[in-house]
């Protein structure tokens, strides 16, 4: 039971003997996330880039900014929609950590410097990048019938998602799937959950 509470946060149990599968996602892929991480590389060290991309990623952690927006709607009179919110971050959490995750295995960006601000690296599988999933799944859940906020829901998905490349936790291809992942999750629970 402690395995699958390890692995649903994000880590995988430490007597876990296995090896990374990073072969499998092929040329094309590997040459867009050096693209990618090539455009980070002209911001990494950056000290404002830096202090907001791993801010980011920090509140990103077990769905932290997810949960805040949750509560902040519920205080609002959307309890209904805070409580479905939290519902499918948890569902969406167990599925990617302890499901999707364990069928990739992929290995995380090689980083050999010391981090500029504190920042848990998790034990788990690159692929897809969980802040990505919860992030645009709560955008596109955050954002149903309001069409006003949705620019910022949606940005807000972005800049969480996009910092977890900024520091190196994630290949761009990860957060790109993660992206694609949590709008399909926001969409099914809509469907499965309609308020």
């Amino acid at each position: 039971m402690a395995d699958v509470a390890i692995e649903a946060l994000g880590a995988e149990p430490s007597d876990a003997a296995r090896p990374p599968v990073s072969a499998a996602f092929g040329t094309k892929v590997k040459a867009f996330d050096d693209a990618v991480d090539d455009l980070f590389d002209r911001v990494r060290g950056n000290v404002i880039a830096d202090r907001v991309m791993y801010g980011a990623s920090a509140v990103g952690d077990f769905s932290l900014i997810w949960q805040i927006a949750s509560v902040a709607r519920a205080l609002r009179g959307g309890e209904r929609e805070a409580v479905r919110l939290s519902v499918a971050l948890a569902a969406e959490s167990a599925l990617i950590n302890v499901g999707v995750k364990s069928l990739f295995r992929r290995a995380r960006p090689a980083w050999e410097h010391p981090r500029p601000h504190g920042l848990r690296r998790p034990r788990s599988s690159s692929f897809p990048s969980g802040h990505a999933t919860s992030g645009f799944m709560a955008a596109t859940l955050l954002a149903t019938g309001r069409p006003r906020s949705r620019p910022f829901w949606f940005a807000l998905a972005v800049v969480v998602a996009s910092s977890r490349v900024h520091v190196k936790i994630h290949h761009g291809s990860d957060v790109a799937a993660g992206a694609v992942i949590g709008v399909g999750l926001g969409r099914m629970v809509r469907k499965i959950w309609p308020l």
